[in-house]
């Protein structure tokens, strides 16, 4: 696979449609150039899915799952069935535990094909095992995949551990906290299923809480999977104390920011709030990134999708957990979470992922000032009825660090509504596609992929359907700021 420069050359045409993002055999991302594009894929429609040449992994198979899928059906006689690759049985076990609480009739088996435990489940309960495996985020890597299939070789185990213990040391330099209480997942959402289990076993099972608009799975993994998620977007100190007192919570869930809002909470004072009420602080930092914001003084424990601009190169999937230094969960935390976690970063995604994210801070220091800058321009157009970016947040800038900014993300609406939106997103010559984080720039209708379902909710929420999400790359800033003046 030849690689593509997506700094110069994006996939941002017709023709590109379905090309993964990066060009590579890991890629979480795929190019959908075209609003209609958006909707197809949305719709399932078969000219749209079968041309695409990646996916995001908890969406869809990487083309090394689906092989190892298909390979395994075909090696055990079940061709009615679908197959759900998981590193080991453990994880399995849990996904088959699942299909059966929704399904009574469940018809299912734990397989062992070249080393990999697969469900296979009946078709019925195909829906039920898609969604573990879509907000768990416990599947089979695609390198994993490709080891066991033998396109590419196994590291040595010695040389995995050794690259996890480094990113624990690197993470723990970041947040300022023993590399004990650092843990590596597979995904930012196993990161999240293993905190909502050892929550579950500190608080028992009550249902959790969400303050603020979320990213799409950050609110369905404890609805769907665990003991259910209420949300609340009305987020003054009084409403939340009301909500707080009404439902008691096994915890606080919140996003700094949020996605794809770009708006902060007053973590600091709800953190007083909730330690005065025995409730525990989950805080997603994946927008703000701890390199930008200091977290742990207000949070229990801090997840991260490091897939996003911890990795920075769009092809591979991790995340991790950090347990607050200050926590009053600490200790229980501490020895919770390695019983409840079914699994951690493979070795090879762990030593990609070690490489990669050698250079985080400089990179990140470059987006900040790089998405700032396309912020600030984009405001000056008056086609543009509102610009979404952290900057002015007061909140936000109560966890600034110093030398801190605001991350890669920023989100606009135009004055002409969707039919402009459609126009505007179709022309942008930049890449087109799911995911953050990037070092090239990424632009999504964000609400169309993740609420596509479920729109006129997400607009009560006060999130727009026309809203297009950027994620800022490493682009020459005039060079990417042409690109975004030409069709606006």
């Amino acid at each position: 696979m030849t690689e593509r420069n997506l700094l110069n050359d994006p996939c941002w045409s017709a023709k590109d449609l379905g090309e993964p993002l990066p060009n590579r055999p890991h890629a979480v991302s795929v190019a959908l150039p075209r609003w209609e594009d958006v909707i197809a894929y949305e719709e399932k429609i078969p000219a749209c899915i079968d041309s695409l040449k990646a996916i995001y992994p908890r969406f869809g198979f990487n083309p090394f799952v689906a092989e190892v899928a298909r390979k395994s059906l075909e090696f055990h006689g079940e061709s009615q069935q679908s197959s759900w690759p998981y590193p080991n049985r453990a994880s399995a076990l849990n996904a088959q535990k699942y299909c059966h609480r929704k399904n009574s009739d469940c018809s299912s088996k734990i397989e062992d094909f070249l080393g990999i435990s697969c469900l296979i489940v009946d078709q019925k309960s195909t829906p039920s095992a898609k969604a573990f495996w879509q907000h768990t985020g416990l599947g089979l890597s695609s390198r994993e995949a490709a080891i066991a299939l033998g396109r590419e070789r196994e590291p040595a185990t010695s040389d995995g551990h050794c690259a996890r213990g480094k990113i624990r040391n690197h993470l723990a330099t970041i947040y300022n906290c023993d590399s004990s209480l650092i843990r590596l997942h597979r995904s930012g959402m196993a990161a999240l299923t293993t905190i909502l289990s050892a929550i579950k076993c500190i608080k028992g099972n009550s249902s959790t809480l969400q303050i603020g608009f979320p990213y799409v799975d950050v609110l369905k993994l404890p609805q769907i999977i665990f003991q259910g998620g209420d949300l609340i977007v009305k987020t003054t100190l009084s409403h939340i104390k009301e909500e707080l007192d009404k439902k008691n919570p096994a915890a606080l869930i919140i996003e700094i920011p949020s996605n794809p809002l770009l708006q902060c909470v007053d973590l600091i004072s709800i953190s007083k709030l909730a330690q005065d009420k025995n409730i525990p602080i989950i805080v997603d930092d994946t927008i703000g990134s701890s390199l930008n914001v200091h977290l742990t003084p207000y949070a229990d424990v801090v997840f991260s999708s490091l897939t996003k601009s911890f990795a920075g190169r769009g092809d591979i999937l991790a995340g991790s957990t950090v347990i607050s230094p200050y926590s009053k969960w600490k200790k229980e935390l501490a020895e919770i979470i390695p019983k409840v976690a079914l699994s951690t970063l493979s070795d090879s995604d762990a030593i990609e992922l070690e490489k990669t994210s050698r250079d985080v801070e400089d990179r990140l220091r470059r987006l900040n000032i790089s998405c700032l800058k396309l912020k600030e321009k984009l405001e000056t157009k008056k086609e543009i009825s509102k610009v979404l970016h952290p900057q002015y947040c007061k909140n936000f800038n109560s966890l600034l660090k110093e030398g801190g900014g605001y991350g890669c993300l920023l989100s606009f609406e135009l004055k002409g509504g969707i039919e402009e939106s459609k126009r505007v997103y179709d022309s942008l010559r930049v890449s087109k596609g799911p995911s953050l984080g990037t070092n090239f720039t990424l632009v999504c209708p964000y609400v169309q992929l993740a609420h596509f379902k479920e729109l006129k909710w997400a607009e009560s929420c006060g999130v727009s359907e026309h809203l297009l999400r950027v994620s800022v790359g490493l682009e020459n800033e005039d060079e990417l700021w042409s690109r975004f003046n030409s069709v606006i």
